[in-house]
């Protein structure tokens, strides 16, 4: 019998799971993939939204800037690439300078700080780069930009060190009350808990509806993107909007932590919870919308491109559903953007909730720092040298694009790895220009070597992703 099970390993479930921690519980969160971070926490804009764009008074607008005050210092805590870049929302038009006057009037009213309306000039000399047709632009430079697989995967470590209990392949099927609390059917059996945590993102409104009254229901949103090489990282500094629409916030052209530059999303329904295909009117259509915003991308630098799944909820208001919705069962439903920006803030509440709810104590020996995987060639010449010294590992590059050596991807595998995507994720071994071309036999070496697996069970994300098929001989060293 646990206190708390926490169905769902995206950035909502691991900030919960790492508030959680603060509390003598007995704390259980479980994911239906082989690793955290594997559904819309892995695949989205990586930005730290402002907050001048969700409705005054609703739930959207007080999490996303909650979570963009507490992001800083958390990524500071938690050893997180962040860099609050600002972001600016562009007009076409200098008649469409009042709807970005609305905008930042509903920012104001949001709480965001700092929000101006520049115009042409000043907006053109910020961003050479902006097409001429740009007219104006609402400034909020409290936007920011993060890693969201950094920010996932820590915040599940320091959960973990902090003692919640991490269930992997385990995939919930059925959620029933029982006495003194739920019983939750999964395909590797049941588990009991006095309380439940829905995090299950697009699968959260089947969870909803088996035990609350009124139903909701989740309609997957697809958004497309396109991720340029680092040689095109510089072309903007800020992360560019265009006015919003009905759709969201549109299709944006920023720069990322890692200094790739990133475009995109499309929006678009779907009914299926699994595929993330990308289509070529998708990204025809993404292109298009940036280089609005953007004059002469350089398309040619794409080094690939993706596609995520945002939980729409189809009923009610354009909102989140946060909180207790039947006794003793708690959750956030329906989290599509400003999701990520807003994880933080959510995870504090519904951990602040449930311990209410259970009357838990905090501890005294919370651990609330956390180191992450260090970079070798962003170390200090000496540095890396003792680092060498120490273990060789360290001096051995195995992929040359992002100069990822093996030391990192083995650490990467005792933090968790266990696919060829975990490593990626965790270490950036194969998100190089070359997409893991040089690389991924190598790191599936590693891998093989580290976890004591066959070279015909390892797999790119885990489940049946196998990447070698029939027999295979030992690698001679």
């Amino acid at each position: 019998m646990y206190d708390v099970v926490i169905i769902g390993g995206g950035v909502v479930g691991c900030a919960t799971a790492r508030e959680l921690s603060r509390y003598q519980l007995k704390t259980c969160l479980v994911e239906r993939e082989e690793d955290v971070c594997t559904g819309t926490s892995k695949a989205n804009s990586a930005i730290v939204h402002a907050g001048f764009d969700a409705l005054p008074g609703s739930l959207k607008a007080r999490f996303n800037v909650e979570g963009s005050r507490m992001m800083e210092q958390l990524c500071h805590d938690l050893d997180v690439s962040y860099n609050r870049c600002g972001s600016l929302v562009l007009c076409f038009d200098e008649q469409d300078i009042s709807k970005l006057e609305l905008l930042r009037q509903r920012g104001v009213e949001n709480g965001v700080e700092g929000l101006e309306i520049i115009g042409r000039e000043k907006l053109h000399a910020m961003e050479p780069a902006l097409s001429p047709e740009a007219a104006a632009a609402l400034y909020a430079p409290t936007g920011a930009i993060i890693c969201p697989f950094g920010l996932t995967y820590a915040l599940a470590e320091n959960a973990a060190a902090n003692g919640v209990e991490f269930r992997f392949d385990t995939c919930v099927e059925r959620v029933e009350r029982v006495q003194n609390g739920f019983a939750v059917h999964t395909n590797t059996g049941v588990i009991y808990s006095r309380t439940v945590v829905n995090a299950a993102g697009v699968y959260a409104d089947d969870l909803h509806n088996q035990l609350c009254a009124n139903k909701i229901t989740i309609v997957p949103r697809r958004g497309e993107y396109c991720l340029l090489d680092r040689k095109d990282g510089h072309l903007v500094g800020h992360t560019i909007f265009q006015l919003p629409g009905a759709l969201g916030k549109g299709v944006l052209v920023s720069p990322t932590v890692h200094g790739n530059l990133i475009i995109g999303p499309t929006a678009a329904d779907q009914e299926s919870r699994e595929s993330t295909a990308t289509t070529a009117e998708g990204l025809a259509a993404a292109t298009a919308m940036a280089g609005r915003s953007v004059a002469n991308l350089p398309m040619r630098d794409v080094i690939t491109s993706f596609a995520g799944l945002r939980a729409r909820i189809t009923e009610g208001a354009d909102d989140f559903v946060i909180g207790e919705s039947s006794d003793g069962f708690f959750e956030a439903a329906g989290i599509e953007s400003p999701g990520l920006t807003s994880a933080p803030a959510i995870g504090c509440y519904l951990a602040a909730l449930v311990a209410k709810k259970l009357d838990a104590e905090e501890k005294s020996n919370f651990v609330a720092v956390r180191r992450g995987i260090a970079p070798v060639k962003d170390m200090p010449f000496e540095e890396r040298k003792a680092l060498v010294e120490q273990d060789a590992a360290y001096g051995q590059i195995i992929c040359r694009c992002e100069q990822i050596t093996e030391g990192e991807i083995v650490e990467a595998i005792h933090r968790g790895a266990r696919s060829l995507d975990g490593v990626k994720r965790r270490v950036r071994a194969g998100m190089g220009r070359c997409q893991g071309g040089f690389c991924a036999p190598r790191v599936m070496e590693i891998l093989a070597r580290e976890l004591g697996e066959a070279y015909t069970k390892l797999t790119k994300s885990g489940g049946e992703s196998r990447l070698l098929t029939g027999e295979t001989k030992e690698v001679q060293e």
